[in-house]
């Protein structure tokens, strides 16, 4: 268990989060929402006490372990894979490697013997012997191969670097986990069985995730950043959604009722105050008014972007045909011989273990990479656009974001231009920003409003709800979900495939599975 009392951060003259009160039980896991901006993250770090607050404390019992997530992915790069795991119990791995050096003395003293002796007492208590198993058990439930458990951290691909601070995070049964973002980079059964563990972690589990599917699976309660404070509800994202969303709309209708009642009495006042026979039901109705008061609606920091794909014209019935497309990448074959017949009205959701596959094949797409052999061809009636994975290049330009998206729109207007930013959250000064300074987050919205300004009948996208936030991945869920043309993409947000797709590829080492169906009966097919 772990405790804020009185918590409050400001930074300058913006208060984050004012006076929080809150107590994370034993047993629950907390799904921690907000804004980007809102202070999440930040908040994970006064629970851990990285970052002190500007008011209040953090407490917890002093007997319990508290375990993080680690963001730094080359903080361990000259450890072994196992060893760095362990190291998610301080207390266990310092008394591994104090009893290792104390067996390593050439002069082992009988004093040396009587602290052995302590500390083999000390590590039993702890399980150590079982840790090296526990340890293999996080690992290859997460999808780091046996074979990869004695290699040092230095010699991993990044994913699988994730993967072993998770299992470091996870490590020895800690009493309270704190988890910020723990789906990123991780494929989709490394995600189902997190979520499985999360399920039956007995202990308190404070989360921050993008992922609504995730939020809804394995949280029991759901912790708001929003006015300057957190509010906890009991229950899953989707019941904190529509728990908020109808607390909103009865304090508007409430509103709206009082403020006809005000009404309705001033008029009456206006009109009898200066009757005699009528003045003493004025002066009763000036004190009914007086003891009206409307409920305060303060301005959400939650900003939802408007995203609307409309084609400039509709797409014949030829949309796309791949035939033995191969291609093979630093000596790795990413795809073998796949050939694809994309219909008119098809929304595909490509998956498979291999990120770099999927990527691989909407780079041959889109004239940014060759294949090795086969070919592709687009219907004379269609029109692309592309959202890559990493689309740093598109903005290595000193240029102000207005003037990027102006290179794109066939409308030379900048008022019709700033519309566009206006939709993506750009409004006033904001569209002046140098596009090379841009987050992660900004650089998305401008890579959509790019798409939303093309008019294109055929849309790619590798990984588009990376970098965004809960508010604009169902901005653009939902204007996918409407889009009339065709639709080729990637994500590992198990909601966003769910709602979107209406047809399953699968891109195996020896060719594809393709399925035309919804990606949850496609999961159950491979049960």
């Amino acid at each position: 268990m772990i405790t804020a009392n009185g918590v409050t951060l400001r930074f300058g003259k913006r208060t984050l989060f004012e006076n929080v009160n809150i107590t994370f039980a034993p047993g629950n896991c907390y799904g921690l929402i907000g804004a980007n901006g809102a202070g999440k993250t930040t908040f994970l770090k006064i629970l851990s006490g990285e970052i002190e607050p500007s008011q209040g404390e953090v407490t917890m019992n002093p007997n319990e372990r508290l375990s993080v997530l680690k963001q730094n992915h080359h903080e361990y790069e000259e450890f072994p894979v196992m060893e760095t795991v362990i190291m998610g119990n301080s207390v266990l791995y310092n008394i591994m490697k104090e009893k290792d050096a104390l067996y390593a003395k050439p002069d082992f003293s009988e004093a040396d013997g009587v602290k052995a002796g302590e500390l083999e007492a000390k590590f039993a208590e702890l399980d150590g012997w079982n840790a090296e198993t526990d340890a293999a058990v996080l690992l290859t439930g997460l999808g780091v191969e046996t074979d990869l458990h004695d290699k040092y951290m230095k010699d991993l691909t990044e994913v699988q670097k994730v993967k072993v601070l998770l299992a470091q995070a996870l490590f020895g049964n800690p009493d309270v986990l704190l988890l910020d973002e723990p789906t990123n980079y991780l494929d989709i059964e490394a995600i189902e069985w997190l979520q499985e563990f999360l399920i039956n972690f007995e202990n308190t589990v404070i989360v921050v995730s993008h992922d609504r599917y995730f939020l809804n699976s394995v949280c029991t309660h759901i912790a708001d950043i929003d006015f300057g404070k957190i509010t906890v509800y009991t229950g899953n994202y989707d019941f904190w959604y529509e728990s908020s969303q109808l607390a909103l709309k009865q304090m508007k209708d409430s509103n709206k009722k009082k403020e006809e009642k005000i009404k309705e009495l001033e008029d009456f006042i206006r009109r009898f105050s200066a009757n005699a026979s009528k003045s003493k039901q004025a002066t009763s109705r000036k004190k009914l008014l007086e003891k009206i008061q409307l409920d305060e609606i303060k301005p959400s920091n939650r900003k939802y972007p408007y995203i609307h794909f409309e084609m400039d014209r509709e797409p014949g019935k030829e949309i796309l045909f791949v035939e033995n497309i191969s291609k093979t990448v630093d000596d790795e074959k990413l795809l073998n011989n796949i050939s694809i017949n994309v219909q008119k009205g098809d929304k595909i959701a490509f998956v498979g273990p291999k990120g770099s596959a999927k990527t691989e094949l909407f780079e041959i797409l889109t004239d940014n990479s060759i294949q090795d052999n086969g070919e592709y061809k687009f219907g004379i009636t269609t029109s692309v656009a592309y959202f890559p994975k990493d689309c740093t290049k598109e903005f290595m330009q000193d240029l102000s974001i207005t003037d990027w998206l102006m290179q794109y729109s066939k409308v030379k207007d900048e008022t019709f231009v700033r519309g566009f930013l206006g939709r993506m959250l750009f409004s006033g000064e904001e569209a002046l920003k140098k596009v090379n300074v841009l987050s992660g987050g900004e650089r998305v919205r401008c890579m959509f409003a790019k798409m939303m300004l093309s008019g294109a009948n055929v849309l790619i996208f590798d990984e588009p709800t990376n970098h965004l936030d809960l508010e604009s991945i169902t901005a653009l869920n939902n204007g996918l979900i409407n889009f009339k043309g065709v639709i080729l993409f990637t994500s590992h947000d198990h909601q966003f495939v769910q709602t979107i797709a209406n047809r399953i590829i699968e891109i195996t080492e020896h060719g594809i599975v393709d399925r035309r169906t919804t990606y949850d009966e496609y999961l159950g097919l491979n049960v």
